[in-house]
């Protein structure tokens, strides 16, 4: 079979679905490295999840790594600056259209500024935004670091100050602070414990641990690979048959 497949009516023919199939078992390979990958950030994932709540001072003093952080939950202490409270656009609550509330947080420490996602307020609260600083004085929130949201990974400066974002760009909200504030994070406040009674809502926290869809991809591209390469040599076998036979 394998002279006849080399054949000079065939040789091209041949070499074309090597490649084909070769690539198709790439496709699948990678499709599995994928699923690796996914297993170890859900592991991460899971990992963050089971640690309690901590002070955001100190889990900034144990390492330089920001990435090994995301997703976890902390607790600040400080005070909120409600002075330079700005409005993140075209958010929505069960389908009503609102605006979320991004206060920083000056920490009790003395050293640490945080932007805060305190959460949402439907947009007829807009002319009342002073209705919603509170608390005032010290308080304590619990909340989970969140990466910024940057535009194809960079950071947008605008020309003049803004009250007013639709990404929460947090290394260009901080060019616009008269303090300096954490730039590669922001934080989403969650809700309390015994549930939403005001406003600002917080969401709840949506966690995603499947797997998705890459083991399922990868069994399509290796059996694409055996069908090609069954059906090349059914192909070759019938057709060759005549001039077997002759």
């Amino acid at each position: 079979m394998l002279k006849l497949l080399f054949s000079s009516r065939w040789r091209w023919a041949t070499l074309i679905v090597i490649v084909g199939m070769a690539v198709m078992v790439r496709l699948g390979i990678w499709q599995l490295d994928r699923l690796a990958q996914r297993r170890a950030a859900n592991a991460e994932l899971a990992a963050a999840l089971a640690a309690p709540a901590r002070p955001l001072p100190d889990l900034l003093a144990e390492t330089d790594d920001l990435s090994l952080l995301m997703d976890r939950e902390v607790l600040l202490t400080g005070q909120f600056d409600f002075d330079a409270q700005l409005i993140l656009l075209l958010q929505n609550w069960q389908g009503q259209a609102g605006v979320h509330l991004l206060t920083p947080m000056r920490l009790a420490d003395g050293e640490t500024a945080v932007l805060v996602d305190r959460g949402w307020i439907p947009d007829s609260e807009r002319e009342n935004l002073a209705a919603y600083n509170q608390p005032q004085g010290q308080t304590t929130v619990t909340a989970v670091i969140t990466a910024p949201e940057l535009l194809r990974g960079q950071s947008v400066i605008p020309d003049t100050p803004q009250t007013e974002w639709y990404r929460v760009d947090v290394p260009a909200i901080a060019q616009q602070l008269p303090y300096s504030i954490e730039t590669g994070f922001y934080v989403k406040q969650l809700p309390p414990t015994e549930g939403l009674t005001t406003l600002p809502y917080q969401a709840e926290r949506v966690i995603d641990l499947s797997e998705g869809p890459h083991l399922s991809y990868a069994i399509q591209w290796f059996a694409f690979t055996l069908m090609l390469g069954g059906g090349y040599l059914t192909f070759v076998r019938r057709n060759s048959q005549p001039e077997a036979h002759g």
